[in-house]
């Protein structure tokens, strides 16, 4: 017996297995018992002759056999995918499901883009799957997501990436901040100030880094955090200030329960990108998806600022 005797079935599982390191996750993904996903895993390694996986401690790991399956793998499944979608796309399949990476930021725009997509195309069913721009650009060089909605790419030999939105950025703080409603300000200004900043790999954290280096502040960090929401929250906590997305906060600001500090060089000015991999046929209701976002993402975001605008107290 050889790894070739393997089914697709089995390769599907072992490398949901390998990539989760969770038996009890795989088989609630797939409908089975976690027995049932040992047991495939049994039948792999069978045929392979090697032990797959290995436990330290509490944990399960790869063995190095089962490292180097994984790899070979993943490029039997993506090519077997890559087969599917050529098929599907000369079908001309409109239908069908988009799965889509998310930078954390976009979470608070793209629903609504969506949203707007889905109006016009009912049948269309969306995933999402959401990371910092590292973990997304990532996602998509491996064939993981259909599109993104990120950032510049990383990559660009791999990626694919066209601006479809502004996206600016600034220094936001709570309403109680002795610089709130300063009518001008310096960044030396803020040297006294606690920054609240995003984790590294995060696109804002290479913004915030990127933007402070070239004028040669250092700020104070106090906190890091990978969640904007909780940036968000330690904000108007008055723990410090923070360079965030204006639509991470827009509504807050519209509320009045934060301010935009107004500083030398601000807003930073950057743009979303939708984003796929070059190699990587798209299908028609993925062309729609990239087609829609490039011709109306701006509109929409406008919009919803304005529905923001007019929630504000007088508004």
């Amino acid at each position: 017996m050889t790894i070739q005797h393997a089914t697709l079935r089995q390769l599907q599982i072992f490398t949901a297995a390998a990539r989760s390191l969770s038996f009890a996750r795989v088989a609630e993904q797939f409908g089975l018992t976690p027995g049932a996903v040992s047991f495939q895993i049994k039948q792999v390694e069978g045929h392979c002759g090697f032990p797959l996986f290995e436990r330290v401690g509490r944990r399960v790991v790869l063995t190095e056999a089962g490292r180097d399956l994984l790899d070979h793998a993943a490029l039997v499944l993506q090519a077997l995918d890559n087969a599917d979608r050529r098929m599907q796309a000369l079908k001309g399949v409109t239908g069908g499901n988009v799965t889509i990476g998310l930078v954390s930021t976009a979470k608070y725009i793209a629903p609504h883009m969506i949203s707007r997509f889905r109006e016009e195309r009912p049948g269309v069913s969306i995933h999402l799957q959401d990371g910092n721009r590292r973990e997304v650009n990532a996602m998509v060089a491996k064939g993981e997501v259909d599109l993104a909605i990120m950032g510049r790419p990383l990559d660009e030999a791999e990626l694919l990436g066209e601006p479809f939105a502004r996206h600016p950025s600034s220094i936001i703080c709570a309403p109680t901040h002795p610089l709130a409603g300063a009518p001008a300000l310096r960044l030396s200004d803020l040297a006294g100030s606690g920054f609240i900043a995003r984790e590294e790999g995060a696109g804002t954290r290479a913004l915030t880094d990127a933007y402070f280096n070239s004028r040669g502040f250092t700020p104070h960090i106090v906190m890091t955090s990978s969640s904007n929401e909780t940036i968000k929250q330690a904000v108007m906590a008055g723990i410090g200030i923070a360079l965030l997305s204006r639509h991470t906060v827009d509504l807050e600001l519209a509320l009045g329960m934060l301010r935009e500090l107004k500083v030398e060089g601000l807003p930073l000015m950057r743009s979303w990108y939708i984003a796929h991999r070059r190699s990587l046929p798209l299908l028609p209701v993925h062309a729609q998806l990239r087609s829609y976002l490039l011709e109306r993402g701006q509109a929409i975001i406008d919009g919803l600022h304005a529905s923001h605008r007019a929630l504000a107290p007088g508004g």
